[in-house]
């Protein structure tokens, strides 16, 4: 069963905030939303930071590598101007800063571990590490109350692996592989990620019926994300969650 809120803001607020900042967890949380989907990869210094692009120049302007970077040089930068004038000044947070916000809020994270290329294997281990770190001191150990960790990267949820393996995790796909079963069982996955547009009836059936928990990103129309809760899939992000908010799942009947 898939102990997990159903619907999750898809870097923290969507279209409506600068993704991966607190500004935009800060948005989800504004929008009754107690799930976000955020991305985390290592700076220079080894910290584990809120970025989606291994480069500058999208979100932060600039150059270069996050890996040429230390974390504290990334919190120097503007994160936040690109969206908007009022979100000038909003740095690059850590993902320390960015877990704390969310247990502080009662908001469950689905953390995807982005790495750098060529890095892959240091930052599952890493963020693993980290998560480990933050919650080992909660009084609720329930699989529910902690992060779910997923990646594209096979490496890096090995290295999530063994660096904590009590953390769950899930296997992000685009393509879906003859052997995803085969994938998810190495990995001692719990879920796979989906493309939604990818996703068909039969294999959510079967990746079900395996045990599996089935996950779709990202999902901004209103008709095709209760199209998927009819074919069983039991969660997914979003980007408009103006549109579909954080109780939408609640006009589908409960399996």
């Amino acid at each position: 069963m898939w102990p997990y809120p159903r619907i999750v803001a898809h870097r923290g607020g969507g279209t409506l905030a600068p993704e991966n900042t607190i500004a935009a967890m800060r948005c989800g949380l504004d929008h009754g939303f107690r799930a976000v989907e955020f991305d985390v990869m290592l700076a220079k210094d080894g910290v584990p930071v809120v970025m989606h692009d291994p480069q500058l120049g999208r979100t932060v302007a600039g150059e270069g590598s996050i890996a040429d970077f230390t974390a504290q040089e990334l919190a120097a930068r503007d994160a936040g101007i690109w969206f908007g004038p009022e979100f000038e000044g909003e740095p690059v947070p850590t993902y320390e800063q960015v877990a704390r916000f969310c247990m502080q809020h009662g908001i469950w994270m689905n953390v995807e571990i982005k790495p750098v290329p060529g890095h892959e294997e240091q930052t599952g281990w890493s963020v693993a590490q980290a998560t480990w770190r933050l919650f080992a001191g909660q009084p609720d150990h329930r699989a529910a109350a902690l992060p779910l960790l997923s990646s594209f990267s096979f490496a890096a949820l090995e290295a999530a692996r063994f660096a904590a393996a009590e953390i769950p995790r899930g296997l992000l796909i685009d393509e879906v592989p003859a052997d995803w079963h085969a994938q998810l069982r190495q990995l001692g996955a719990i879920s796979l990620h989906v493309n939604h547009r990818r996703l068909t009836p039969v294999l959510a059936r079967a990746v079900k019926e395996a045990g599996f928990g089935l996950f779709c990103y990202t999902v901004n129309d209103p008709v095709r994300a209760r199209q998927l809760l009819e074919w069983g899939v039991d969660g997914f992000c979003t980007d408009r969650i103006d549109l579909i908010g954080a109780q939408f799942a609640g006009s589908v009947v409960e399996r």
